[in-house]
């Protein structure tokens, strides 16, 4: 293996210094510290890639902090997965695939001891212990902690066995064996550790099998309360195995591994299917820095690296080196691992099912972590002094000059805060149909309610409009003294950017997480106010079906509409109840019903958009000044 580094750093110099071999990089910071390590069949075409080319922004974000990259060169390719493998795990770089956080679930742990215990554990301790898991959800764990007890008592003492003359109260109520006293012999111990093994691995069958026989006896005997035990084993037994979501009938050991990314963030999830049975999901939230081929790969090379056992075939959602990786498995694992990306069916199910997880798991990771990366970027284009990290976002909504309404939505950290939205009947237009003027009133309630009420000022204002929403909106800031804030306005036909005071509107490429997060922004407030608007003119509607009972004027369909919520509500409830709760009398109940069966097709009430829900239940009312 030889080793090299390329002198004062530059671009140029440090591709034309490069070896054409087989090899490792290791990128470097200013300080020295190593930042990033990757493997080439190519090193100088593989790091001339880094400075040619355009680049997406994550590795823009990494090539920002390289300041000199050193070398390995190796005799083949999988020396250097190896090798890549090792100095990602010796010096943990900061833009590499880390595993170590990503261990969010607990396993169940048997120790590698004379007298082996078995609990719950987040820690990982390579000494030959036996990892079963990872379980998502901990009352998986505990049930099946409590059935192993009930079935196989092991002792719960920790450290090595100590002797004892009396068993301590576990042993009392059944939940341990009392090997301390003697009252086990080791012979007998380790069975009861085999039948936790095969408990947590789903091998059942002999279980069950020798409790239903238990059973039986207890009962020929009248021994009943000892039978109904073994009736509740049984029954915990069955319902463990009714809880795997996936059951098929292939004994083989497989392993399906999907993932989902979105900039640098990536979640790959990893499903365990043993003995025809999914018995464990792993989630990994890492962040990453190259190709998907290369982050795949080296994912799976650091998750087996640490475990004891392999599976027979991996299932993967793209093709990798398979020859490198075989080979990996072979020297490193002592085991053949077929490894297959399946196009259709049952184990291409699986594999999508694996990745929705990843996808749901990326969801929520965005949610808690914001959309910082994108957040910089934006500061950058509009020259912020800071990312915006409190955006308020508004969108003027109306059907003909009727039903004019204004949305305020608030993002923070780069994803909605729904507690924090805002609606708003629009009062000064009587009827005319004006988007300026409707955007000054609410831009005038909202921020003088802010100064009146000393309430937190967002960090960035965007408009759903051009230059004439945005020139409206500006102008009641600076009546204000809020004109410090910053403002932009985003025009749909062309995506155009509008600043005030800017001549010339910016630009970003389409796809680019500045743009994509404006219009995420623009889009959410759009799609409340068209919420707002359309629950109010079916309201309308509804008001003007229930008049046409005679009997009922304005004041009492309102009341009445108040009370059930919707005409599909009214027209469920029995006609007795509808003249109860409103005070009118059981023929107009009936007449309403009557109105209702005539004109089903009539579809006045629609469902809100139930990712709103929230947002709705948390709306302002209309109470600004």
């Amino acid at each position: 293996m030889e080793r090299g580094t390329t002198p004062a750093f530059s671009p140029r110099e440090t591709t034309e210094n490069l070896p054409t071999g087989c090899g490792v990089y290791l990128m470097k910071d200013a300080d020295g510290t190593i930042i990033y390590v990757g493997k080439a069949k190519n090193l100088k075409s593989r790091v001339k890639s880094y400075f040619s080319g355009r680049k997406d922004p994550k590795t823009v974000v990494l090539m920002q902090r390289v300041a000199g990259i050193d070398y390995l060169v190796t005799r083949n390719e999988y020396e250097a997965l190896l090798l890549e493998n090792n100095l990602i795990k010796k010096w943990s770089p900061r833009y590499n695939i880390n595993l170590k956080d990503g261990k969010t679930y607990p396993v169940i742990r048997i120790t590698n001891e004379d007298f082996p215990r078995v609990f719950r554990t987040r820690t990982i301790v390579q000494d030959g212990s036996d990892y079963f898991g990872p379980f998502p959800h901990i009352d998986s764990i505990e049930r099946y902690l409590e059935l192993a007890e009930r079935l196989f008592p092991l002792r719960k003492c920790r450290g090595p066995l100590r002797r004892r003359e009396h068993p301590c109260l576990y042993h009392h109520i059944g939940r341990c064996s009392a090997p301390c006293a003697g009252r086990i012999s080791r012979d007998d111990y380790l069975e009861h550790v085999d039948g936790v093994r095969r408990l947590l691995n789903g091998e059942t069958a002999q279980l069950r099998a020798k409790l239903e026989r238990s059973m039986e006896q207890a009962s020929r005997e009248l021994r009943f309360e000892q039978a109904a035990d073994y009736r509740d084993l049984l029954r915990a037994i069955d319902t463990l195995q009714a809880q795997q979501q996936v059951v098929d009938f292939d004994p083989d050991t497989r392993d399906y591994i999907a993932f989902a990314a979105e900039d640098d963030m990536c979640s790959f999830a990893v499903f365990q299917m043993r003995a025809g049975k999914l018995l464990a999901s792993d989630m990994f939230r890492t962040s990453v820095f190259a190709s998907e081929v290369e982050d795949l790969e080296q994912f799976i090379v650091r998750y087996y690296d640490s475990r004891k056992s392999t599976p027979s075939t991996l299932y993967l959602p793209l093709a990798v080196p398979s020859d490198r990786l075989a080979r990996f498995f072979r020297q490193e694992h002592s085991a053949e691992v077929e490894i297959e990306v399946p196009h259709a069916g049952r184990h291409a199910s699986v594999l999508a099912m694996a990745r929705e997880n990843a996808l749901q798991d990326l969801e929520r990771r965005k949610r808690e972590t914001g959309n910082l990366p994108a957040l910089r970027e934006l500061a950058a284009v509009l020259q912020l002094d800071a990312a915006p990290l409190r955006i308020e976002g508004f969108d003027i909504a109306h059907l003909g000059g009727r039903y004019t309404v204004a949305s305020m939505v608030s993002f923070s950290n780069g994803v909605p805060d729904r507690a924090h939205y805002r609606r708003y009947h629009i009062r000064s237009l009587n009827g005319a149909i004006d988007d300026y003027e409707a955007m000054r009133e609410v831009i005038a309630r909202r921020y003088q309610r802010v100064l009146n009420e000393k309430l937190p000022r967002p960090d960035l204002i965007l408009i759903d409009g051009g230059k004439g929403q945005l020139s409206a909106a500006h102008e009641v800031l600076e009546g204000l003294g809020l004109d410090t804030l910053p403002m932009v306005g985003l025009a749909k036909r062309l995506e155009e950017i509008f600043v005030p005071g800017e001549p010339q509107a910016l630009t970003l490429p389409e796809g680019s997480a500045p743009l994509r997060l404006l219009q995420y922004v623009r889009d959410e407030a759009h799609r409340f106010a068209t919420t707002f608007r359309a629950g109010l003119q079916s309201k309308d509607l509804s008001l003007s079906m229930l008049q046409q009972v005679t009997g009922i004027g304005p004041t009492r369909s309102r009341r009445i509409l108040q009370a059930f919520g919707s005409l599909e509500t009214l027209a469920e409830t029995p006609v007795d109840v509808i003249a109860k709760t409103c005070g009118i009398k059981v023929e107009l109940a009936e007449a309403i019903h009557e109105l209702l069966r005539r004109r089903p097709s009539l579809q006045l009430d629609q469902p809100q958009d139930t990712d709103l829900a929230v947002a709705e239940a948390a709306a302002e009312p209309d109470q600004d000044p």
